[in-house]
């Protein structure tokens, strides 16, 4: 029987998060905060910049959705709506917070592919491949830092309850709503170029 692992404790799983119809906004919102306290449990103040960089995405992509739910009702119908506008903040906003992601995303997809592998090694190769190169010559020296930081792999998994194959699939099909999440944001960026033209 699967225990409470942390992915049980979130206000909500990406697993439930809509889909249906583009992703849905609010619900978007309440699952990546629990990315941001996942942070936590990695237990160094070294991360809290990265924590501090996604709840400044989250606010802005909140304050334009309750500026208007029903027209900002799904992650794309909000990067649609704002794309008019000469500053488009939740838009910028949405991209850091999906690279943030990807970056969360793949450090934990090495982690539960190699079990044998520490998070620290997890972490930055996953920063080597997704946020390092839009990161200038003074903030990779803080990642740096934090990649460092990392607890080792056995206490990182005690904290968040993953420890049985039950538990794993859970963690599993958290991490697996994500990606699908972070691809489709992904694809609405390549395919809208003029969305993030010049951020």
């Amino acid at each position: 029987m699967a225990s409470t692992t942390y992915f049980h404790t979130v206000t909500r799983s990406y697993v439930d998060v809509d889909t249906s119809k583009g992703v849905d906004t609010a619900q978007f919102l309440d699952a990546t905060e629990g990315v941001v306290k996942l942070f936590d449990s990695l237990g160094s103040s070294a991360f809290t910049v990265v924590q501090n960089d996604m709840n400044g995405n989250i606010k802005k992509i909140r304050t334009r959705y309750l500026s208007n739910p029903t027209a900002n009702d799904t992650l794309e119908n909000l990067l649609a709506n704002e794309a008019h506008e000469k500053k488009r903040v939740a838009t910028e906003g949405l991209l850091w917070l999906i690279r943030g992601l990807d970056f969360t995303a793949q450090a934990l997809r090495r982690s539960l592919s190699d079990q044998t592998e520490e998070l620290t090694i997890s972490f930055t190769k996953s920063y080597e491949a997704t946020l390092k190169k839009f990161h200038g010559i003074l903030v990779r020296p803080v990642f740096s830092l934090a990649m460092k930081a990392c607890p080792y792999r056995k206490d990182f998994y005690e904290k968040i309850n993953v420890q049985s194959s039950d538990d794993i699939a859970v963690m599993k099909a958290w991490l697996a709503a994500l990606e699908a999440i972070i691809a489709t944001a992904q694809a609405v960026f390549v395919a809208h170029p003029e969305y993030i033209k010049g951020m």
